[in-house]
């Protein structure tokens, strides 16, 4: 008698007369399965891929109304035969205009060559003499050419024509502040200089600064400056003019 529990192979206890069916019937089934699933996929995918087929055909066939029309509701067919000419239109002969036409007068009514005075004649004419509302005697009018000479200075941002610009004739260096010296500053300065007519500054402008310290330097020398007048229809014009002033350390002289 063997103690414990003994195991045997399923070979041993199996009858001999079924394992073969049961294999046969086992891979048949395992087949059939396959089988089934496959052609469930293919039916499943290929409807999907069937559908937006034909959803795609639907859309892409545009739909086109037709209506039926009797023949006897036609009407009749054009003609084939050449269209008829225009119809002519009789154009009668226009008059000739009677505005702005010569007519011709007798010579006694022609009037002689007219002469234009010239100026200096027409100075030397007498002024017309009107009659006084007033009731007196008449008063003589004398009219008179009368030239008004602008001599306004020009804005600073108003255009000034001119033929010839003025020039420098007499530059002064300004002077450069101590205490931009002693500090180790630099800087530049713009300033528009109003020229007269005689070629003198009138006035000074600062339009830019890169440093406050140099402005009073560079309207003190820009007043300082001489041009040549600037030159318009033969005559002296004021005119706007800018220059900048730089304030660099190597000019100044070491003390």
């Amino acid at each position: 008698m063997a103690t414990g529990t003994q195991r045997y192979p399923i070979e041993t206890w199996l009858p001999a007369y079924g394992r073969t069916e049961i294999s046969a019937v086992l891979q048949r089934n395992l087949l059939v399965g396959l089988a089934v699933a496959t052609l469930v996929h293919a039916v499943v995918i290929g409807g999907y891929y069937l559908a937006v087929f034909l959803q795609e055909d639907d859309e892409a066939v545009p739909t086109v109304s037709v209506r039926i029309v009797k023949y006897s509701d036609l009407g009749p067919p054009p003609s084939i035969a050449p269209a008829p000419p225009p119809p002519s239109v009789n154009v009668t002969a226009s008059a000739r205009p009677s505005v702005g036409m010569p007519v011709p007068v007798p010579d006694a009514e022609v009037a002689g060559e007219a002469t234009i005075a010239t100026q200096t004649e027409m100075s030397n004419e007498p002024s017309p003499v009107t009659e006084d509302l007033s009731g007196g005697e008449g008063v003589v009018q004398v009219t008179q050419d009368i030239q008004i000479r602008d001599d306004a200075d020009p804005t600073m941002d108003e255009f000034v024509p001119v033929e010839k610009a003025p020039q420098i004739i007499n530059r002064v260096m300004p002077v450069y502040p101590d205490m931009a010296v002693r500090a180790g500053l630099e800087g530049t300065v713009w300033v528009k200089i109003l020229v007269e007519k005689d070629g003198k500054p009138k006035k000074a402008v600062i339009i830019k600064s890169t440093a406050e310290i140099f402005d009073q330097a560079a309207l003190d020398a820009a007043m300082k400056f001489v041009f040549t007048p600037a030159y318009m229809n033969n005559g002296p014009v004021k005119v706007w003019v800018s220059f900048p002033f730089r304030f660099k350390l190597k000019d100044v002289n070491p003390s």
